[in-house]
């Protein structure tokens, strides 16, 4: 990272009128990235709602290891131990130039606030919401990458997809190894607070070589009775979140709730383990095209591994169930088995090497159709999607595998 410093009391004592300047608190803008880029197979690909038609795929992909980003970020020291502070973040597909997000620059991060290492943090913008800040040191993203290594579909929100528009967020300092959180996000429709809004709270654990973390997230779609997702809810920059094979038949839920528990052990300086359970609601509503509440239950683990001061290795393993609901007396499952290799150039560049497989097995809901037309029978048998990065591009079989190999850098 380049971080430039600019003390006030310099600018103003080389260019102000007055030779009694009064003096100013430091501040710094730091400017720093990641280019990320890497060669990926598929072993079947088709586009999302399709059960046929798959074929393997060799293709380059942007931000496997860690998404490819510029931003600012810094803050001013307005004394008594108090800081104002703030971060602008870009995502970007370095294949093609294009930006993460349509019509948003600064769509992975666009915050401002106050910490104060006695009081917490408080922030307003685009962030990620509590749920994910604590529950991040659990996830399998960290060693496995979101893009392979997400639980399928990223149906937990455990990988960074999840943001939120207008967002109030509290962090509290840690107190005897214990933080808490809150985050609520306004849609800003009149007459309600509650349309089209997230809301979150977490409280972490961490003490020496053990962690823990449990957190809920609720997720309102501004649109009444469910259907099509408001364009006002604040989870909709780019669309409904989160959005797979996994999930396809269930767009349109009137909300979705999310709860999440983390554990994690440090054996010593080369071995920790880390493991998660997520229990996930879609809620439907009237205009919603599915009837019953459908439920998603994830349990997984990694195994983390750092053999010497350059390479480090995880595997990683998950099983995904669906609960019996809409019609389905085979609800679908989803193993899913993860391998990462990383061997370090320096501390900014690195090699990485990815595999998964994944077994879907079961019926699911397929593609819905938002017509006046009521909700209707559209079981089909559940296919594989791996991690978070074949959202739009799922296997057209019960079966997928996947590898990828490529180079990160960081600025």
């Amino acid at each position: 990272m380049r971080t430039f410093h600019v003390t006030k009391a310099v600018v103003v004592a080389a260019t102000a009128c007055s030779a009694a300047a009064p003096a100013f608190a430091q501040s710094s803008v730091t400017l720093y990235g990641i280019v990320d880029d890497s060669i990926v197979y598929q072993s079947s690909q088709t586009s999302l709602g399709s059960t046929s038609g798959g074929r393997s795929n060799v293709k380059t992909a942007s931000g496997i290891w860690a998404g490819s980003r510029f931003g600012l970020k810094g803050g001013e020291d307005l004394g008594g131990g108090t800081k104002a502070i703030f971060q602008l973040e870009s995502g970007f597909n370095i294949n093609n130039g294009a930006q993460q997000y349509a019509n948003a620059m600064f769509g992975r991060q666009a915050w401002v606030g106050l910490t104060n290492q006695n009081f917490g943090t408080f922030t307003l913008g685009r962030q990620y919401t509590s749920y994910y800040t604590l529950m991040a040191p659990y996830s399998p993203t960290n060693w496995l990458t979101g893009y392979f290594g997400a639980h399928p579909g990223d149906v937990d929100a455990l990988d960074t997809i999840y943001r939120a528009n207008s967002s109030i967020v509290y962090t509290s300092p840690q107190f005897y190894g214990v933080t808490v959180s809150g985050s609520y996000s306004l849609a800003g429709v009149p007459d309600s607070v509650y349309r089209g809004s997230t809301w979150s709270a977490a409280i972490q654990y961490q003490q020496g070589p053990v962690g823990a973390a449990v957190a809920f997230m609720r997720i309102n779609n501004s649109t009444v009775g469910g259907g099509v997702y408001g364009a006002d809810s604040t989870m909709n920059t780019a669309g409904q979140s989160g959005v797979s094979a996994v999930t396809n038949g269930y767009q349109g839920a009137q909300a979705q709730n999310r709860f999440a528990l983390g554990l994690a052990y440090v054996f010593n300086s080369a071995w920790d383990l880390s493991a998660t359970y997520t229990n996930v609601q879609y809620i439907p509503g009237v205009l919603s095209k599915f009837t019953d509440e459908q439920v998603f239950n994830t349990a997984g683990t990694v195994l983390h591994w750092k053999a010497t001061t350059a390479w480090d290795f995880a595997a990683g393993y998950s099983y995904t169930w669906a609960s019996k609901a809409n019609g389905i007396d085979n609800a679908a499952s989803y193993h899913q088995f993860n391998l990462s290799q990383y061997y370090a150039l320096s501390k900014r560049t690195g090699f990485y090497a990815l595999e998964a497989f994944q077994r879907a097995n079961g019926r699911t809901l397929g593609t819905p159709t938002f017509t006046a037309a009521g909700a209707v029978n559209r079981q089909i048998d559940a296919t594989a999607t791996v991690g978070d990065g074949f959202q739009s591009t799922p296997s057209s079989s019960r079966s997928m595998f996947a590898a990828g190999v490529g180079i990160v850098h960081r600025f």
